[in-house]
């Protein structure tokens, strides 16, 4: 017999908060890497929130008791993601969150097929073969050319003092006053991608979300204030791990050791907040990336897969 549940739209911060203790409890009964940090989760909304609406892009189902059992997530290029709390996993809510996410996007394709006309994707870890299973029984198949590396460092012990070049300082996001300059350093290291087409109010608006700490959100400041690198630092208390991302430095202050530097405060702050780790993915292919990882103390634990499922003909 299938449980009893039922499933509406987004409405309000306190559904948010709600998913944030999904991925919590869940990472607390499974390890590492079969939930995604909750710092995920708030970039993967804040991008909905700014580009799209999220009533129409989340999607949640509750138990019989009015308890959160699973949610999806509906983002562009487009992407579904799907998270479905312990004990509920496999009882047929998958399903349905994969099915509303593919009636949704045949909505947005006829509306806007320019925007919504490409394959729809999903990830799945490498170590989770029930989820890969249930992609490609699903229609789902294999997106070699993009891969992210999960990797991980221990905050156990001394953590190396930045080093600053001149002229430069390190220090937290001053405040909702700092917002269009922070958004103005996300915008030239990310566009043309969609992480970059923000503004000061887009960003201000990250800053009052459930899980943002401005002390977190670390920057590397040039003497004219002008934000030459940054990572933002996420917590997750209940089992102390810590979480980079996103992470960048602008073209013209690259090579300087800056994105190192806030890295290795990142740290510091991560570990003064009760963490023992902390954890960051990039592209597989990214050299420069993992190789400043790794420089800093990372290793690769795990691999995120792509998979996609094209546009049925018609």
């Amino acid at each position: 017999m299938t449980p009893a549940r039922a499933a509406r739209p987004y409405a309000g911060e306190g559904d948010l908060r709600a998913m944030r203790r999904l991925l919590l409890e869940g990472r607390a009964g499974t390890g590492d890497w079969h939930y995604p940090h909750v710092g995920l989760l708030a970039w993967d909304f804040f991008m909905v929130v700014c580009h799209l609406d999220p009533q129409q892009h989340v999607h949640l189902w509750h138990d019989s008791e009015g308890r959160l059992m699973a949610y999806a997530l509906l983002g562009e290029d487009p992407m579904i993601d799907w998270q479905v709390g312990r004990g509920h996993e496999w009882s047929g809510v998958e399903a349905e969150a994969l099915a509303w996410a593919e009636e949704r996007v045949a909505v947005l394709r006829c509306a806007g097929p320019e925007r919504w006309g490409g394959p729809l994707a999903a990830r799945a870890r490498q170590d989770d073969p029930r989820r890969v299973t249930f992609l490609e029984g699903h229609g789902f198949r294999y997106r070699g050319e993009f891969t992210e590396v999960d990797m991980i460092r221990s905050l156990g012990g001394s953590v190396p003092e930045a080093v600053v070049p001149e002229g430069f300082r390190v220090r937290g996001v001053s405040g909702p006053e700092e917002a269009s300059e922070r958004a103005s350093a996300e915008r030239e290291v990310w566009l043309p991608a969609t992480v970059g087409e923000i503004d000061g109010d887009d960003y201000a608006r990250l800053m009052r979300l459930p899980g943002y700490r401005r002390e977190l959100d670390v920057v590397a400041v040039a003497s004219d204030g002008t934000i030459a690198a940054y990572v933002n630092c996420w917590l997750d208390p209940v089992n102390r791990i810590g979480n980079f991302g996103p992470v960048g430095a602008r073209p013209a202050f690259r090579r300087r050791g800056l994105t190192r530097a806030v890295l290795l405060e990142g740290m510091r702050r991560l570990q003064a907040a009760g963490m023992d780790r902390v954890c960051v993915s990039t592209g597989e292919a990214n050299h420069a990336a993992r190789c400043l990882y790794e420089s800093v103390g990372f290793a690769v634990v795990d691999r995120c897969l792509d998979y996609v499922k094209a546009p049925s003909a018609g």
